[in-house]
C-alpha cells in the first residue's frame, strides 16, 4: 500500500491533521489501534464554543452532552467559591461521538481509517504496521501519552475517571477539589454530562488513583458506577521537538495537553490542523522547511500560554493545604466578576494569577510566590 501520509492514532489531533491533508487532495491513512475510534474515552471532554469554531467544528446532537453554567472550586477546609462559566462558553463532549464527527470529517475529504491496526517499526520506505508493511513520505505519531511514558516519567501522572449516576450531580456546574496531601500536584473532579450522570476523577503524583477516586465517591454520596477508565496524564508541557525527519508529532504525543488540567481538545486539535497544513505545504512543494512552519504557528498561538501554565502548575505544587485555604479565603465576589466575565477558558493562566495574587493572602504565600508570580502578570 503507498499513500503520501499515515497517521497513526484517529484521536482529535490525528483526525483533524488527516482532514488537513486529505482536504488538499493528497493520499493519507490513518491507523488506529484500538477496535473502534473514540474509544477508550480518556478525557473530560470540556471545551469552549469558539474553541470549537476554531477547529472547524459544529457539535451534532449526538456529539454535545451538556452546557455548563459554572465552575465551583473546594479548598480542602470546604471553602468554596464559584465562576460564571456562561460567558466563556464552556461545554462537555461525547468524545466517543466527537472523535467519531471528525473521523467522518475526514473520510469526506479523502481520508482512509483503519481501526485495531498499530505501529510497529519505522522503516526505509514508511511504515510496519500488524496488518503489513505501507509506503509513505511522512508518518504522523498521534499516538498520545503512550508516546511519552518512555521519554519522561516525570511528567506523567496517573488519573482514574468513572462515569457515574448519582442524585449529587448539578447538572450545570462543573467541580473541582483541591487537596495537596490527597492529590499533591493535581485535584479531583465532577464534570456532568446529563442530569444525574457525570464524569468523576482524580489524579494525583505518587497515589493510587483507583483507590483515591473510591475515597471521594464514598464521601460524595450513594452513586452507580458505570464506566471506569485509567490512563497517564502528561503535565510536563511540549516536546521540543515538533518535526524530526518525516516524523511528525502531533497532540498529546507532542506534549499538547494543558499543564494545568491535561485538557487537550483545542491545543491539540489546533496542532492536528497546524500539522495537516505543513505537511501538505511540503507535498506539493517538496521543500522540508515547509514543515517546520507547523512548530512555529503553534508556539506562536500556545507558547506564552503553555510557559505560563507550567510557571502556574509549578507554583500550585509548592502550596500546603493552608495556603490553598488561604487564598480560597481571600477570593471576593469583585474578583470573581472580573474573572467570570474577562477570564477564558483556553487562556486561563490571568484568572489564575488573580487568584495566586489576590490582596489578604497569607504573607508566607507571597514570599513564596513574589518574584514568580510577577512574571505570570508580564
Amino acid at each position: 500500500m503507498d499513500y503520501d501520509v499515515v497517521v497513526a492514532g484517529g484521536s482529535v489531533a490525528g483526525l483533524l491533521c488527516a482532514r488537513e491533508i486529505a482536504a488538499r487532495g493528497h493520499k493519507v491513512l490513518v491507523i488506529e489501534e484500538d477496535y473502534e475510534i473514540g474509544t477508550p474515552e480518556h478525557c473530560g471532554g470540556v471545551v469552549s464554543i469558539p474553541a470549537m469554531d476554531d477547529l472547524g467544528i459544529i457539535p451534532i446532537r449526538a456529539t454535545l452532552d451538556n452546557k455548563i453554567r459554572s465552575a465551583k472550586l473546594i479548598a480542602p477546609s470546604g471553602k468554596s467559591f464559584t465562576l460564571d462559566a456562561r460567558p466563556q462558553q464552556v461545554i462537555v463532549l461525547d468524545r466517543r461521538e466527537f472523535d467519531k464527527q471528525i473521523a467522518h470529517q475526514a473520510q469526506v475529504k479523502g481520508a482512509e481509517i483503519q481501526v485495531k491496526t498499530s505501529l510497529r517499526e519505522i522503516t526505509k520506505q514508511g511504515v510496519r504496521t500488524s496488518e503489513g508493511e505501507i509506503t509513505c513520505k511522512i508518518i504522523v505519531d498521534a499516538r498520545g501519552v503512550t508516546s511519552l511514558v518512555q521519554k519522561d516519567r516525570t511528567g506523567i501522572l496517573q488519573s482514574a475517571q468513572y462515569e457515574v449516576f448519582a442524585d449529587w450531580i448539578d447538572k450545570e456546574r462543573i467541580e473541582v477539589y483541591l487537596d495537596q496531601e490527597k492529590y499533591p500536584g493535581y485535584f479531583a473532579w465532577v464534570i456532568p454530562t446529563r442530569r444525574d450522570e457525570a464524569k468523576v476523577g482524580v489524579a494525583g503524583r505518587g497515589i493510587n488513583s483507583a483507590d483515591a477516586l473510591e475515597e471521594f465517591l464514598g464521601k460524595k454520596g450513594k452513586h452507580s458506577t458505570i464506566r471506569k477508565i485509567f490512563a497517564p496524564i502528561w503535565v510536563k508541557g511540549p516536546i521540543k521537538e515538533f518535526v524530526s525527519g518525516n516524523m511528525v508529532t502531533i497532540g498529546d504525543a507532542a506534549g499538547q495537553a494543558k499543564p494545568t488540567t491535561a485538557g487537550g481538545i483545542y491545543t491539540s486539535g489546533m496542532g492536528g490542523i497546524y500539522a495537516g497544513e505543513a505537511i501538505s505545504e511540503f507535498l506539493e512543494s517538496n521543500d522540508t522547511s515547509r514543515l517546520g512552519a507547523y512548530q512555529e504557528k503553534w508556539a506562536a498561538k500556545f507558547g506564552k500560554e503553555f510557559e505560563n501554565m507550567l510557571l502556574a502548575r509549578s507554583l500550585l505544587e509548592r502550596l500546603d493545604n493552608q495556603s490553598i485555604d488561604s487564598i480560597c479565603q481571600s477570593v471576593t465576589p469583585k474578583m470573581l466578576d472580573e474573572i467570570s466575565a474577562e477570564g477564558s477558558f483556553d487562556f486561563h493562566t490571568t484568572s489564575v494569577a488573580k487568584m495566586l495574587g489576590v490582596r489578604g493572602s497569607a504573607k508566607a504565600i507571597q514570599a513564596i510566590l513574589g518574584n514568580e508570580l510577577r512574571r505570570l502578570f508580564s
